[in-house]
Order: C-alpha cells, then sequence, then structure tokens
C-alpha cells in the first residue's frame, strides 16, 4: 500500500439474534479499548440481521459506549431505553397458515431453500422500525457514507446489501427489519416489488460481499460461527449442527474470498465457552447479562491474542 494512502478499514457483523447482539456488544467494547479505536469510523459498517441492527446504531452517531450502557440497563437515552424494553422474546408468534416462499422452497436442497418453507411470521417488527426513526429523525439513511444492511431476496434466495451502490433503494426502517425478518418468526418486508427476510438465512455474515469495497483491513465479528468444531449434545447438538456447522464453513470460505482479494482479515467468533453461557435459544433474554459479561472477557482475550500476533496493522 503506498504510504500517502490512508489504511481502510471496515467492521463486519454478523447474525446472533438477542444473545449475539450482547456478546457483540462486548466485543465491540473491547476492539475500541484495546485498538484505541472507535468503531464508529470503519470506512465501511456492514451487518446482518441483530448485526444490521447494530450497525444501524454506529451509523446513526451512536457510540460503543451509549450501547454497551443500553445492553446494562444504565443508558439515559431514550430511543435506546425503548428498544431495549422493546424486543422480542424466546418464542415467536403463532405463525400464519401459509408458505413463506414456495418459489424458494423448490430451488433445491439447502437450509437457504428449506426457509421458503417455513409458515409466514406474525412478529412485529415496530420496535426496528421505531428504532431507525428516532435515531434517524428527518433522514432516510444513516448518516455514515457507507452502512450496509444485508438481506435475502426471498424469491431467489440472493443476498442484497442495502446501503450499498446498486443495491434496491430502501429506507434504513426497511432495510433493518428486512434484515431482521426471521422466516417464522416476522414477515417479509417488501422493497422495490420483491419480498425480503433475515440476511442470516444465506449467510451468517456475508463477508464475500465487501470483497470489491477496497478494504485493506476487515474485522468480522461473527457470534453464531466458530472457528473449528464444537460439539454438543441435546438442543446444543441441534445447534451446532442445523446452524453454526453451516455458518462457520461459510464464513470459513467468505473469508477466504477476501483476503484472495488482498485484505487482511480478523475474525473474532463464539468460542465453546461463550456458547455454554448463551445456550441453545439466542433469543433468550433471561442469558442476555451473563451473555454480556462472560463475552466481556472472552472476546478480549480473543482480541489481545490477536493483537499479540500482529493480526491488526
Amino acid at each position: 500500500m503506498p504510504e500517502s494512502r490512508q489504511r481502510r478499514r471496515g467492521l463486519v457483523i454478523g447474525c446472533g439474534g438477542t444473545l449475539g447482539a450482547a456478546w457483540t456488544v462486548a466485543a465491540l467494547k473491547a476492539l475500541q479499548e484495546r485498538l484505541d479505536w472507535d468503531p464508529r469510523e470503519a470506512d465501511l459498517l456492514a451487518g446482518t440481521s441483530a448485526g444490521a441492527e447494530l450497525v444501524t446504531m454506529l451509523g446513526s452517531g451512536v457510540s460503543v459506549d451509549e450501547i454497551h450502557r443500553m445492553q446494562l440497563g444504565t443508558t439515559t437515552h431514550p430511543a435506546l431505553i425503548d428498544h431495549l424494553s422493546d424486543a422480542p422474546g424466546r418464542f415467536p408468534p403463532i405463525p400464519r397458515p401459509a408458505l413463506g416462499s414456495l418459489r424458494l422452497a423448490t430451488t433445491g436442497l439447502s437450509l437457504r431453500a428449506a426457509s421458503g418453507l417455513l409458515p409466514v411470521g406474525r412478529g412485529d417488527a415496530a420496535w426496528l422500525d421505531r428504532l431507525a426513526t428516532r435515531l434517524n429523525p428527518g433522514r432516510d439513511w444513516v448518516p455514515h457514507p457507507a452502512t450496509w444492511l444485508i438481506a435475502m431476496d426471498y424469491g431467489n434466495g440472493h443476498r442484497v446489501a442495502f446501503g450499498s451502490p446498486g443495491a434496491p433503494r430502501a429506507t434504513i426502517s426497511q432495510a433493518l427489519r428486512a434484515s431482521w425478518g426471521i422466516p417464522g418468526w416476522f414477515p417479509p418486508v417488501e422493497i422495490a416489488g420483491n419480498r425480503y427476510v433475515d440476511g442470516g438465512v444465506a449467510s451468517t455474515a456475508s463477508v464475500d460481499l465487501v470483497a470489491g469495497a477496497g478494504l485493506d483491513e476487515v474485522i468480522v465479528l461473527a457470534p453464531m460461527a466458530s472457528t473449528g468444531r464444537i460439539p454438543g449434545a441435546g438442543l446444543d447438538f441441534v445447534e451446532r449442527l442445523a446452524l453454526r456447522g453451516w455458518m462457520s464453513s461459510g464464513l470459513d470460505a467468505e473469508v477466504a474470498t477476501l483476503e484472495q482479494a488482498g485484505a487482511r482479515v480478523i475474525r473474532i467468533d463464539a468460542t465453546a465457552d461463550d456458547l455454554a453461557v448463551m445456550g441453545p435459544n439466542f433469543m433468550d433474554p433471561s442469558r442476555r447479562i451473563a451473555t454480556l459479561e462472560h463475552a466481556t472477557v472472552s472476546t478480549r482475550k480473543q482480541i489481545d491474542d490477536k493483537v499479540r500476533h500482529g493480526a491488526f496493522a
């Protein structure tokens, strides 16, 4: 890289529900303190599902410290106070008796295609709309010039990074609700004539989508992926087999793609100890504080190790 050009750093945050968000906030706090870096200053912010929720906050100018206080329940920010109290519970409401996307379900044998067989969710995404609009009064998008929210087209399974060049035009509320639109829990969001759902259905973080953004370094926070195989029993085994293994291998491939494009990738993901605290249901709010407290130690340990080995430029 020429000496005259400043290094460009991106931040990519994967999906993770209520507990994944708490884990990620701890990781953001550790990154800020260990690197003396404000994540709001990333040249590109990209998020999927709960990650989209967090990059919406960061892209709107909310500090990591304020988001951390929200998780602790000590924030005085009105929008964040309401957002935490309005969050969805452990389980979705009874869905509508209709397939989500028969068209997608017939595209092949994959988890992505299988999501089309799930019924249409009845969850109320108004809590996400309120967050997006209250943080951005009078604006259609966040002030950060490169904030991408990743969703999946529920008709063909293609990923779309709303806010990126060439993506369909959407408001920040539409994009956030789409990226968080868990099939069977929340209804799809229609944007520019197509229906979109949670980007995590297609990829835990869609790291490869930022390959053409000219980034030199990309920090990836992925609570629903793990490095190496982590065994489990009972419901934990189902989570490891049906979701984590698939998401982890997908992230491995996406990171390789990004590295081949010339970017340095620093990946922080969930450890076996993290998962023991979080449990199999990542939407369980009763484990949120315990997850935040544990991840405060575990993610800092990962980051310290990477700093010692020169992972960060």
